[in-house]
Protein backbone atom coordinates (compact mmCIF):
# COMPACT_ATOMS: atom_id res chain seq x y z
CA UNK A 1 0.00 0.00 0.00
CA UNK A 2 2.83 2.28 1.26
CA UNK A 3 4.77 1.78 -2.46
CA UNK A 4 1.46 2.40 -4.17
CA UNK A 5 0.80 6.24 -2.63
CA UNK A 6 4.32 7.46 -3.69
CA UNK A 7 3.92 5.08 -7.39
CA UNK A 8 2.64 8.21 -9.00
CA UNK A 9 5.48 10.52 -7.62
CA UNK A 10 8.70 8.36 -8.10
CA UNK A 11 7.48 6.30 -11.27
CA UNK A 12 10.44 6.27 -13.93
CA UNK A 13 12.91 7.15 -11.16
CA UNK A 14 15.02 3.99 -10.36
CA UNK A 15 15.36 3.23 -6.69
CA UNK A 16 18.64 1.20 -5.91
CA UNK A 17 18.46 -0.92 -2.79
CA UNK A 18 21.42 -1.12 -0.39
CA UNK A 19 21.63 -4.20 2.29
CA UNK A 20 24.74 -3.31 3.84
CA UNK A 21 26.19 -4.28 6.78
CA UNK A 22 25.85 -2.10 10.15
CA UNK A 23 28.59 0.22 10.80
CA UNK A 24 30.48 -0.22 13.80
CA UNK A 25 29.84 2.53 16.51
CA UNK A 26 30.39 3.75 20.27
CA UNK A 27 27.39 2.83 22.04
CA UNK A 28 29.14 2.64 25.20
CA UNK A 29 26.79 4.19 27.88
CA UNK A 30 23.73 4.02 25.72
CA UNK A 31 20.77 2.16 26.09
CA UNK A 32 18.35 0.51 23.39
CA UNK A 33 14.58 0.49 23.40
CA UNK A 34 12.67 -1.02 20.37
CA UNK A 35 9.09 0.08 19.35
CA UNK A 36 7.36 -0.80 15.88
CA UNK A 37 4.82 1.64 15.01
CA UNK A 38 3.85 1.11 11.21
CA UNK A 39 5.94 2.28 8.63
CA UNK A 40 8.99 2.90 9.92
CA UNK A 41 10.13 5.97 7.64
CA UNK A 42 7.50 8.08 10.23
CA UNK A 43 8.53 6.31 13.18
CA UNK A 44 12.10 7.88 12.63
CA UNK A 45 12.13 11.35 12.81
CA UNK A 46 10.21 12.35 15.95
CA UNK A 47 12.88 10.38 18.11
CA UNK A 48 16.03 11.66 16.21
CA UNK A 49 15.03 14.71 16.98
CA UNK A 50 15.47 14.36 20.80
CA UNK A 51 17.90 15.52 23.26
CA UNK A 52 19.96 12.31 24.36
CA UNK A 53 19.33 10.25 21.53
CA UNK A 54 22.20 8.71 19.33
CA UNK A 55 20.82 7.02 16.50
CA UNK A 56 17.70 5.54 15.35
CA UNK A 57 17.26 2.51 13.24
CA UNK A 58 14.73 1.17 10.86
CA UNK A 59 14.32 -2.37 10.96
CA UNK A 60 12.54 -5.52 11.13
CA UNK A 61 11.64 -7.92 14.58
CA UNK A 62 9.78 -10.41 16.18
CA UNK A 63 9.98 -12.85 13.93
CA UNK A 64 11.34 -16.58 13.03
CA UNK A 65 13.00 -15.77 9.07
CA UNK A 66 16.81 -14.76 9.68
CA UNK A 67 17.78 -11.56 7.84
CA UNK A 68 14.19 -11.08 6.29
CA UNK A 69 13.93 -8.72 3.08
CA UNK A 70 11.81 -5.96 2.92
CA UNK A 71 10.04 -7.78 0.05
CA UNK A 72 9.55 -10.36 2.71
CA UNK A 73 8.20 -8.45 5.56
CA UNK A 74 5.62 -6.34 3.83
CA UNK A 75 4.37 -9.28 2.00
CA UNK A 76 3.90 -11.19 5.33
CA UNK A 77 4.53 -14.60 6.70
CA UNK A 78 7.69 -14.04 8.64
CA UNK A 79 6.25 -12.66 11.76
CA UNK A 80 8.39 -9.29 11.68
CA UNK A 81 6.97 -5.90 12.56
CA UNK A 82 8.82 -2.90 10.76
CA UNK A 83 10.45 -1.61 13.94
CA UNK A 84 13.40 1.32 15.33
CA UNK A 85 15.58 0.59 17.39
CA UNK A 86 16.36 3.55 19.40
CA UNK A 87 20.15 4.19 21.40
CA UNK A 88 19.61 6.82 23.96
CA UNK A 89 21.62 8.48 26.80
CA UNK A 90 19.61 7.88 29.91
CA UNK A 91 20.83 10.84 31.76
CA UNK A 92 19.60 13.25 28.98
CA UNK A 93 16.43 11.48 28.07
CA UNK A 94 14.33 8.72 30.35
CA UNK A 95 12.98 5.81 28.89
CA UNK A 96 9.39 7.18 30.14
CA UNK A 97 9.74 9.97 27.42
CA UNK A 98 10.20 7.38 24.58
CA UNK A 99 6.99 6.01 25.58
CA UNK A 100 5.51 9.44 25.40
CA UNK A 101 6.76 9.98 22.09
CA UNK A 102 6.23 6.72 20.66
CA UNK A 103 2.21 7.00 21.68
CA UNK A 104 2.26 10.60 20.17
CA UNK A 105 2.87 8.41 17.35
CA UNK A 106 0.36 6.12 16.31
CA UNK A 107 -3.07 4.77 17.02
CA UNK A 108 -2.95 2.37 19.38
CA UNK A 109 -6.17 0.50 19.19
CA UNK A 110 -5.77 -0.57 15.42
CA UNK A 111 -4.54 -4.63 16.07
CA UNK A 112 -4.78 -4.50 11.67
CA UNK A 113 -2.15 -2.45 10.97
CA UNK A 114 -1.41 1.81 11.07
CA UNK A 115 -3.40 3.90 8.96
CA UNK A 116 -3.27 3.14 5.16
CA UNK A 117 -0.43 0.32 6.06
CA UNK A 118 -2.60 -2.79 6.66
CA UNK A 119 -1.11 -6.53 7.75
CA UNK A 120 0.64 -7.92 10.49
CA UNK A 121 4.13 -6.48 9.67
CA UNK A 122 2.69 -2.91 10.19
CA UNK A 123 0.88 -3.24 13.83
CA UNK A 124 2.09 -1.60 16.30
CA UNK A 125 4.26 -2.95 19.59
CA UNK A 126 6.81 -2.25 22.10
CA UNK A 127 9.38 -4.72 22.97
CA UNK A 128 10.94 -4.55 26.54
CA UNK A 129 14.82 -5.80 26.55
CA UNK A 130 14.93 -5.85 30.61
CA UNK A 131 12.11 -6.08 33.99
CA UNK A 132 12.28 -2.20 34.13
CA UNK A 133 11.08 -0.96 31.25
CA UNK A 134 8.48 -4.00 31.11
CA UNK A 135 7.02 -2.42 34.17
CA UNK A 136 7.10 1.22 32.44
CA UNK A 137 5.76 0.15 29.36
CA UNK A 138 3.03 -1.79 31.51
CA UNK A 139 1.92 1.59 33.42
CA UNK A 140 2.43 3.66 30.34
CA UNK A 141 -0.13 1.41 28.53
CA UNK A 142 -2.39 1.28 31.44
CA UNK A 143 -2.54 5.60 32.25
CA UNK A 144 -3.24 5.78 28.73
CA UNK A 145 -5.90 3.39 27.75
CA UNK A 146 -7.18 4.92 31.26
CA UNK A 147 -7.15 8.26 29.82
CA UNK A 148 -10.15 8.30 28.27
CA UNK A 149 -8.82 9.39 24.73
CA UNK A 150 -9.68 6.58 23.06
CA UNK A 151 -12.90 5.53 21.87
CA UNK A 152 -11.42 1.83 22.02
CA UNK A 153 -8.90 -0.39 24.36
CA UNK A 154 -5.26 -0.02 23.68
CA UNK A 155 -4.07 -3.06 22.01
CA UNK A 156 -0.65 -2.24 21.07
CA UNK A 157 1.12 -5.69 23.03
CA UNK A 158 3.88 -5.54 25.07
CA UNK A 159 6.23 -8.13 24.20
CA UNK A 160 10.45 -9.41 25.12
CA UNK A 161 12.61 -8.17 22.32
CA UNK A 162 14.10 -10.52 19.82
CA UNK A 163 16.94 -10.14 17.51
CA UNK A 164 16.46 -6.91 15.17
CA UNK A 165 17.32 -6.96 11.95
CA UNK A 166 18.43 -3.85 10.08
CA UNK A 167 16.40 -2.72 7.31
CA UNK A 168 18.28 -2.04 3.57
CA UNK A 169 20.11 0.69 3.27
CA UNK A 170 17.61 3.07 1.68
CA UNK A 171 15.13 2.81 4.41
CA UNK A 172 17.66 4.52 6.90
CA UNK A 173 16.40 8.12 7.26
CA UNK A 174 14.32 7.91 4.61
CA UNK A 175 12.66 10.97 5.36
CA UNK A 176 16.27 12.66 4.71
CA UNK A 177 17.40 11.33 1.95
CA UNK A 178 13.62 11.50 0.14
CA UNK A 179 11.68 14.16 1.65
CA UNK A 180 9.55 15.12 -1.20
CA UNK A 181 8.12 11.28 -1.86
CA UNK A 182 8.68 11.00 2.10
CA UNK A 183 5.99 14.08 2.65
CA UNK A 184 3.75 12.72 -0.13
CA UNK A 185 3.61 9.47 1.52
CA UNK A 186 3.34 10.52 5.07
CA UNK A 187 0.06 13.21 3.94
CA UNK A 188 -1.56 10.71 1.88
CA UNK A 189 -1.18 7.99 4.87
CA UNK A 190 -3.76 9.66 6.93
CA UNK A 191 -1.49 9.54 10.23
CA UNK A 192 -0.69 13.70 10.80
CA UNK A 193 -4.90 13.39 10.51
CA UNK A 194 -5.77 11.24 13.09
CA UNK A 195 -2.66 12.02 15.47
CA UNK A 196 -3.84 15.94 15.26
CA UNK A 197 -7.78 14.88 16.19
CA UNK A 198 -6.70 12.29 18.74
CA UNK A 199 -4.46 14.85 20.71
CA UNK A 200 -6.53 17.45 20.71
CA UNK A 201 -8.55 15.75 23.01
CA UNK A 202 -8.87 17.22 26.42
CA UNK A 203 -7.20 14.82 28.37
CA UNK A 204 -4.10 14.38 30.46
CA UNK A 205 -1.98 11.01 31.03
CA UNK A 206 -0.54 11.17 34.66
CA UNK A 207 2.90 10.36 35.69
CA UNK A 208 3.69 8.61 39.51
CA UNK A 209 5.96 11.62 40.75
CA UNK A 210 3.78 14.59 42.16
CA UNK A 211 0.52 13.18 42.11
CA UNK A 212 -0.52 14.11 45.73
CA UNK A 213 -3.92 15.49 46.61
CA UNK A 214 -4.30 18.72 45.75
CA UNK A 215 -7.50 20.81 46.09
CA UNK A 216 -9.21 24.42 45.30
CA UNK A 217 -9.57 26.59 47.85
CA UNK A 218 -13.08 28.21 48.26
CA UNK A 219 -14.15 31.74 46.98
CA UNK A 220 -13.86 33.05 50.12
CA UNK A 221 -10.14 31.69 50.42
CA UNK A 222 -9.25 32.82 46.80
CA UNK A 223 -10.45 36.58 48.39
CA UNK A 224 -7.94 36.38 51.10
CA UNK A 225 -5.11 34.75 49.32
CA UNK A 226 -5.01 35.97 45.78
CA UNK A 227 -4.35 39.28 44.20
CA UNK A 228 -6.71 40.68 41.71
CA UNK A 229 -4.10 39.95 38.51
CA UNK A 230 -4.04 36.47 40.29
CA UNK A 231 -7.38 35.98 40.17
CA UNK A 232 -8.26 37.24 36.81
CA UNK A 233 -5.68 35.00 35.21
CA UNK A 234 -6.19 32.02 37.45
CA UNK A 235 -10.41 31.89 36.67
CA UNK A 236 -11.28 34.29 34.01
CA UNK A 237 -8.79 33.17 31.84
CA UNK A 238 -7.44 36.61 31.62
CA UNK A 239 -3.29 37.11 30.42
CA UNK A 240 -1.01 39.44 32.43
CA UNK A 241 1.36 42.23 30.43
CA UNK A 242 4.35 40.76 28.84
CA UNK A 243 7.67 41.80 30.54
CA UNK A 244 6.08 43.29 33.67
CA UNK A 245 5.48 40.16 35.18
CA UNK A 246 7.16 38.18 38.57
CA UNK A 247 8.80 35.07 36.37
CA UNK A 248 9.37 36.58 32.98
CA UNK A 249 13.33 36.98 33.82
CA UNK A 250 13.84 34.86 36.90
CA UNK A 251 16.92 32.69 36.67
CA UNK A 252 16.88 30.65 40.23
CA UNK A 253 16.92 27.21 40.81
CA UNK A 254 13.53 25.40 41.62
CA UNK A 255 9.83 24.54 40.33
CA UNK A 256 7.08 26.38 39.82
CA UNK A 257 3.81 25.75 41.32
CA UNK A 258 -0.10 26.58 40.73
CA UNK A 259 -0.60 29.43 42.91
CA UNK A 260 -3.73 28.07 43.50
CA UNK A 261 -3.52 24.29 44.58
CA UNK A 262 -0.08 24.29 45.05
CA UNK A 263 0.10 21.59 42.79
CA UNK A 264 3.98 20.98 41.02
CA UNK A 265 3.77 21.97 37.12
CA UNK A 266 7.42 23.39 35.69
CA UNK A 267 10.59 23.51 36.75
CA UNK A 268 13.80 25.91 35.92
CA UNK A 269 15.53 22.81 34.09
CA UNK A 270 13.19 23.26 31.74
CA UNK A 271 12.51 27.35 31.35
CA UNK A 272 14.34 29.14 28.76
CA UNK A 273 14.27 32.66 27.30
CA UNK A 274 11.46 32.91 24.92
CA UNK A 275 11.40 36.95 24.14
CA UNK A 276 7.72 36.48 24.55
CA UNK A 277 7.95 38.32 27.71
CA UNK A 278 6.00 35.48 29.93
CA UNK A 279 7.64 32.44 31.42
CA UNK A 280 8.42 30.02 29.06
CA UNK A 281 8.83 25.90 29.62
CA UNK A 282 9.96 23.48 27.16
CA UNK A 283 7.52 21.00 28.84
CA UNK A 284 5.68 20.04 32.21
CA UNK A 285 7.46 19.02 35.40
CA UNK A 286 4.57 16.50 36.48
CA UNK A 287 2.55 16.03 33.26
CA UNK A 288 -0.66 14.20 34.87
CA UNK A 289 -0.70 18.01 36.55
CA UNK A 290 -1.28 19.33 33.33
CA UNK A 291 -4.58 19.47 31.26
CA UNK A 292 -4.76 20.91 27.86
CA UNK A 293 -7.68 21.66 26.05
CA UNK A 294 -8.74 23.32 22.91
CA UNK A 295 -9.39 27.04 23.14
CA UNK A 296 -11.01 29.51 19.89
CA UNK A 297 -11.47 32.40 21.48
CA UNK A 298 -9.59 34.62 19.27
CA UNK A 299 -11.14 32.85 16.16
CA UNK A 300 -8.12 31.34 16.36
CA UNK A 301 -6.99 27.57 17.28
CA UNK A 302 -4.65 27.63 20.51
CA UNK A 303 -4.33 24.67 23.14
CA UNK A 304 -4.91 26.22 26.78
CA UNK A 305 -3.00 24.45 29.29
CA UNK A 306 -4.83 24.78 32.92
CA UNK A 307 -3.87 22.65 35.79
CA UNK A 308 -5.58 19.29 36.80
CA UNK A 309 -6.75 19.91 40.21
CA UNK A 310 -6.93 23.48 40.64
CA UNK A 311 -8.21 23.88 36.96
CA UNK A 312 -6.48 27.38 36.95
CA UNK A 313 -5.93 28.55 33.63
CA UNK A 314 -2.18 29.61 33.18
CA UNK A 315 -1.21 30.20 29.66
CA UNK A 316 -0.82 28.14 25.92
CA UNK A 317 1.50 25.71 24.34
CA UNK A 318 2.85 25.82 21.23
CA UNK A 319 4.59 24.19 18.66
CA UNK A 320 7.93 26.58 18.42
CA UNK A 321 9.90 25.76 21.09
CA UNK A 322 13.03 24.62 21.02
CA UNK A 323 14.48 20.97 21.38
CA UNK A 324 14.35 18.80 22.60
CA UNK A 325 10.51 19.08 22.93
CA UNK A 326 9.55 21.36 20.00
CA UNK A 327 7.11 23.06 22.70
CA UNK A 328 6.86 26.10 24.40
CA UNK A 329 4.78 26.58 27.46
CA UNK A 330 3.88 30.11 27.90
CA UNK A 331 2.39 30.85 31.13
CA UNK A 332 1.35 33.34 33.28
CA UNK A 333 3.35 34.25 36.34
CA UNK A 334 -0.12 35.17 37.96
CA UNK A 335 -1.15 31.48 37.67
CA UNK A 336 2.43 31.07 39.34
CA UNK A 337 4.40 30.35 43.02
CA UNK A 338 8.31 29.27 42.27
CA UNK A 339 9.57 27.43 45.12
CA UNK A 340 13.12 27.38 45.04
CA UNK A 341 15.46 24.98 45.57
CA UNK A 342 16.80 25.22 49.40
CA UNK A 343 12.62 25.62 50.22
CA UNK A 344 11.27 22.50 48.37
CA UNK A 345 12.05 20.07 51.85
CA UNK A 346 10.07 22.44 54.09
CA UNK A 347 7.37 23.11 51.45
CA UNK A 348 6.77 19.29 51.07
CA UNK A 349 8.44 18.94 47.60
CA UNK A 350 11.64 17.19 48.72
CA UNK A 351 10.80 14.87 46.08
CA UNK A 352 12.02 17.39 43.31
CA UNK A 353 15.32 18.18 44.90
CA UNK A 354 17.29 15.55 43.13
CA UNK A 355 16.89 17.09 40.00
CA UNK A 356 19.11 19.91 41.25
Amino acid sequence: MRNMLIYILIAGLGVVVMTGAMQAEDRSGYERAVFAGGCFWCMEPPFEKLDGVKDVISGYTGGHKDNPTYKEVSAGGTGHLEAVTIYYDPTKVSYEKLLDVFWRQVDPTDSGGQFVDRGESYTTAIFYLNGKQKALAEQSKSRMDASGRYDKPVVTPILPAREFFRAEEYHQDYYRKNPLRYKFYRFNSGRDQYLKRIWDKEVSVSRTEGQKEYSKPSPDEFKRTLTAMQFDVTQHDGTEPAFSNEYWDNKREGIYVDVVSGEPLFSSKDKYKSGTGWPSFTRPLVSGNIVERSDRKFLIRRTEVRSKNGDSHLGHVFQDGPRPTGLRYCMNSASLRFVPVDDLEKEGYGEFAKLF
